[in-house]
Parts: structure tokens; sequence; C-alpha cells
């Protein structure tokens, strides 16, 4: 038998859809194309069939291995034909678990984006369900800065997921291009996605990967918050219970409390996240580097964060108060809640301080002063040599001198310093509620 017998045709392979494609990608010209065929037909007289594919490794104008790549690409496409009701235009993205294309609705004749689950995927469950939980969670959130949910489904074995296209690019692929954002974009970025959390967070979801590559910035100046893949309802205890004990997000971005893998997850780790990211877009890096996600986590939760306006000088100290705060390793340091964060936010754009922030920072100067005053104090007490015998028996006094006044004892600065910042704790707090009531 020929060699030309590992290469019989099967009814299913894409010959024609390969053959475009080798053609149309210069692998091979029309004369080798057709130099095949007649061997091929040659064969096919003496009874015995083979691919064009085989025929072509055969003649040694490629490899079988350039063949298997090319019909797992092609392979890969065939969801462009496999969902009804939607014309695929074009891809634009893919990665591993999940491709997007940009299509036509056919009914309502408009632009969206469906994300198709690789068909090998569906055989994980728990990968399925995240991937349907993406669909129900955005479907429940109506807000123009979260990228909407149209549709969710399954067609010949391929999930997919139909939402709102958004014509732009997220601020990931700015920052790759080199673009820097100013103090005043990054702040008109971020509480656009504070917005966002603060009506996900009221309806019960958290996000749970905030990060750069999930924030696009549409053409008309819109601020998107995307990829709903790892929300989950505060409530879903059965999930918490499940994800017990794993990390989930993105190392550069990820809170403490994730990484530990805690189960009563909430909201404040939406805020942390968004908080490196507007660390990241400020300064032009990341908070935390290192050589692997294992060394990056543990900075997140060992290392102190470099405040963002030593790395950027020009940066506010009122952004860099507020992304502090939004970035405090221990979540009852944090904002409450996105609610909370907007007010420090829409300050800053005022030209105000940032009200809850300076609150903080006015309360640690003072517990660090209080701690300072009483280490001082013990220091005074055990100074010099322990006194024995007669060491310990009171001395007389010396009397004063008739040109001699008695010594002044200097008055304490520390409780002077105390009292002020008690003072200012006080008139933030009562600036803030009427700020709060007042808006209202």
């Amino acid at each position: 038998m020929s060699e030309n017998s590992n290469n019989k045709t099967s009814p299913k392979e894409p010959q024609n859809g390969l053959l475009h494609y080798l053609l149309g990608h210069g692998l091979i010209d029309q004369v080798e194309l057709d130099e095949c065929i007649q061997a091929q037909q040659a064969l096919a007289d003496q009874g015995e069939q083979a691919s064009i594919s085989g025929m072509l490794v055969t003649h040694g104008y490629l490899t079988r291995k350039q063949v298997d790549r090319i019909t797992s690409l092609l392979e890969a496409d065939k969801p462009l034909r496999q969902i009804p009701g939607f014309q695929m235009l074009e891809k634009i993205g893919a990665g591993a678990m999940a491709t997007v294309y940009k299509a036509k609705q056919i009914s309502l004749d408009r632009i969206v984006a469906v994300k198709i689950m690789p068909k090998h995927l569906s055989k994980d469950k728990e990968f399925v369900e995240r991937f349907y939980r993406e669909g129900r969670a955005a479907a429940q959130l109506n807000h123009n800065n979260i990228v909407q949910a149209i549709d969710v489904g399954e067609a010949a074995g391929y999930h997919y997921f139909v939402m709102e296209y958004v014509e732009g690019e997220s601020i990931h692929e700015q920052m790759a291009r080199g673009h820097k954002f100013t103090e005043k974009e990054a702040l008109d970025i971020i509480i656009q996605v504070a917005r966002a959390l603060a009506h996900a967070h009221e309806r019960g979801f958290i996000h749970r990967d905030v990060k750069p590559k999930n924030i696009m910035l549409a053409v008309d100046g819109a601020v998107k918050l995307a990829d709903l893949g790892l929300a989950r309802e505060i409530a879903d205890l059965r999930a918490a219970a499940s994800e017990a004990g794993r990390a989930y997000g993105t190392p550069y971005y990820i809170a403490p409390e994730q990484i530990r893998g805690e189960r009563d997850l909430d909201a404040r780790i939406d805020i942390y996240s968004l908080g490196a990211t507007a660390y990241h877009m400020v300064t032009g890096r990341v908070p935390f580097e290192g050589p692997n996600p294992s060394a990056i986590m543990h900075k997140h939760l060992k290392q102190e964060l470099i405040p963002p306006d030593h790395v950027n000088t020009k940066l506010s100290a009122g952004t860099a108060e507020v992304i502090e705060m939004m970035m405090a390793k221990n979540r009852d340091d944090r904002y409450k809640s996105a609610k909370d964060m907007l007010v420090d936010l829409e300050c800053i754009t005022k030209g105000e301080s940032p009200l809850l922030a300076r609150e903080r920072l006015d309360a640690k100067l003072l517990t660090d002063l209080a701690e300072e005053s009483s280490v001082s104090g013990q220091r005074v007490s055990i100074e010099g040599p322990i006194p024995t015998g007669d060491a310990v028996k009171p001395k007389p006094k010396p009397k004063p001198s008739p040109i001699q006044k008695p010594a002044v004892t200097p008055t304490p600065i520390a409780p002077i310093l105390i009292w002020a910042l008690v003072i200012s704790i006080i008139i933030n707090v009562i600036l803030a509620i009427g700020y709060i009531f007042g808006s209202k």
C-alpha cells in the first residue's frame, strides 16, 4: 500500500476552507495545488483515495504539523457560522477562556459583541457555570457604566454570551501603547467605575476582577466596566464555601483577603482593586512587582505601599490619600462602600480635601503621636543606672540663690498637638456629616 494510505479523505475534512486559507496566505500557489490535484486524481483512478492536505505533505509543500495547526485554527473559527440570528463580522479578542467577535444581530440590525467559549471547555461544569453566571450577573445590572448583557445560550455545542459592543479600547491597551493618564483623566475614569461598582454592590454583586483590561474607554468618552466572569452575589454562601481557600483575581490588582481565600468577601475587595488600578494609572507602574504571581501576592499581603505621590511627585496629596485608603491592607481601614469613596473622589474634583481620607489620616497621626508619647515616657523612666543603697534616699532640694530664678519646666508639646488633632478630627466629622446630609 502507498504512503498515502495514512492520508485518506475524511468526509468531515474542511478541504475547501483549508485550500482557501493556504492560497490566501501564500503558503502554496496555484501551480503546486494543481500538481497535487492531478496526483490525487491519479491515485483515485487506481482505486485509492487521498486528501489534498495529505498530497501537499507528500509532495513536500507543507509539513504535517503545519496542516494540523491550520486545521485546528479553522476548526476554532467554526463558531462564526454556528450562532443563529447573528452574523459574525470579525474576531476582536481571544484568550484561553473565550473568543470575542464583533457581530450583527440580524433581528434588530445592530452591532453587538459575542463571547464564545471554546468547545473543549464545555466539559468543565464549573467553567460553564461561571460563564452563565457572568450572563446572569450582567442581566441584573442596568447602568451606563456597565457593559450590558443581551443574551446567553448554547448552539451546536458552543456556549455563547451576547453583550453590548463598545467601540473603543481598554485602559490596558492605552497604557500598552504608552499613553500616560493625567490626574484629571484618571479621576474621571475612576469616578465612572466607582459609580458602576456602587450600582453592582447595591444589588448584591461583587465584581472580583477589577483591572485595566476590564475597563473599556468608548470613543464617546463613556467608561464601561466589563467582564463579570468572576462576579458573585455577596449572599451566595454556597459559592463562597466552594471557593474558600482559593485566590480568584489578577495578581497585580488583587485584594489581600482574596489572596487568603477568605469566605466573607464584600464590596471592599473591588475598592482595593480599583485603588490598585488607579495607582497604575497615575504612577505608570503597578503597586507591587515581582518575578512571579506568588511573589507579587506576597507583597500585597506584607509589603508597605509606596505612596503614589512619592512615585509621581506632581500628584496631588488628596488623590494620593484616597488611593492609599482604597488600598489599605486591612479592609476595615478602607472605604466602607463605593458611595463613600465617591464622596472623596468628587471632593477632589471640586478642589476640596477628601473628607473621609483626611479624617483617617488625622486619626492615624493621632495614634502615632500617642504611641510616640507613651514610648518616650517609658524611656525617661528607665534611663540611667538602677539606684541602690543610699542613692535611693531623697536629696534635699537646693535653695535658689538670691540672684537665681527657679528653673521653668517647658510645656510638653505632644499634648498640645494631640488636642489640636482631636479638634481637627471633630471639625472634619462635622463637615462630612453636613456634606452627606446636604447632598441628600
